[in-house]
């Protein structure tokens, strides 16, 4: 207990300030959630896509960028529209993608790999993969080097990694550490922040278990306090197949792990407020979002989206303060799909 402790203690102190929370509930009768907070200093002005299949993909870095086509169709959140942050497709695989500092990619080779913008990962998850094993067996082969570049309006790099999860409640983590690909595949694993690594976030949460969250909780909005909070609540709601009631469910542990708008704490000026919210459902392929600045929560059905190869890309605006409710498939417009950043 006494080493626990001294861990627990050593990765407080050390755990970066940025945050997101990303967590998964697994219910009766094959119902699995997955949330996620997006927290930034900034409206990364997003907006919801729908992308059809066989969409013509590149990794955006140039002659030798990676080039695929798309399998799946999919609906995510972007970034600046410059990124795919978040989404899931028509398979039911969710990608989230969350900020961890201790990121360091490899040196890119341009003779020896293509390359693919650290911006269209979640993108190439969605396209690509149906469930997490085969995401997984592809992804370890490492045919392609990922590209990382500034981020927006900043002179430092992306650092990042990703989460996947799948209709069968199995789970993923990829993290670059010193150049180096750590894959994480278990179905235990529901939970992910931003810093620690992710072996030292399990290693919190041992400690936390020892505790007992109801005896006591970290409540601050630091990552590793956000890992613990929902590690603790996702097992503390009640199991049940009842959609409606485990999907409100889910929004309350997601919330309970957000960052107040507007909040800055002093020595720590990457502390982030929450901007939006997703819970996406594999099973019956809906994709909910809150916005911090709206009232209300909506969703996207698949069963009324057009995934087809000959459907166009449609995007449904959130950046001019838009208000939608229910199922907002009709509000999407046709438009031009937006370029990845990369080099």
């Amino acid at each position: 207990m006494k080493t626990l402790f001294a861990s627990f203690m050593l990765l407080l102190l050390t755990a970066a300030a940025f945050a997101c929370t990303r967590v998964v509930y697994r219910g009766p009768d094959n119902l699995i959630l997955t949330a996620r907070s997006m927290d930034w200093k900034e409206d990364i002005q997003t907006n919801l896509w729908i992308f059809p299949r066989g969409m013509s993909r590149n990794g955006e870095v140039g002659p030798q960028s990676l080039k695929w086509k798309s399998k799946y169709g999919s609906v995510v959140a972007s970034g600046y529209d410059i990124s795919s942050t978040d989404g899931m497709n028509e398979k039911g695989l969710v990608a989230n993608l969350l900020w961890l500092v201790e990121s360091s990619y490899p040196t890119w080779d341009q003779h020896a790999k293509p390359g693919l913008t650290i911006a269209a990962w979640v993108q190439y998850v969605l396209d690509n993969f149906a469930t997490v094993s085969e995401a997984v067996e592809e992804l370890k082969k490492e045919k392609f080097t990922i590209v990382t570049a500034n981020v927006p309006g900043q002179s430092r790099l992306a650092t990042l990694h990703l989460s996947i999860s799948d209709a069968k409640g199995d789970n993923a983590i990829f993290e670059y550490i010193d150049g180096k690909l750590v894959i994480h595949e278990d179905t235990s694993y529901v939970v992910m922040t931003n810093s620690p690594v992710f072996d030292k976030q399990l290693a919190l949460n041992e400690y936390w278990q020892e505790i007992g969250g109801t005896v006591m909780l970290p409540g601050t909005n630091r990552a590793a306090d956000r890992f613990v909070r929902a590690a603790f609540y996702i097992n503390a709601i009640p199991r049940t197949d009842n959609t409606r009631v485990a999907v409100a469910g889910v929004f309350s542990v997601i919330r309970n792990c957000s960052v107040p708008l507007g909040i800055s704490t002093p020595g720590q000026p990457n502390i982030s407020s929450t901007r939006w919210r997703i819970v996406a459902d594999h099973k019956n392929k809906v994709y909910y979002f809150e916005s911090t600045l709206t009232p209300n929560t909506f969703w996207v059905n698949f069963r009324d989206v057009n995934f087809s190869d000959k459907a166009p890309v449609r995007k449904l605006n959130l950046t001019n303060g838009e208000i939608y409710a229910g199922n907002t498939v009709n509000s999407f417009v046709k438009s031009k799909p937006f370029k990845f950043q990369g080099l």
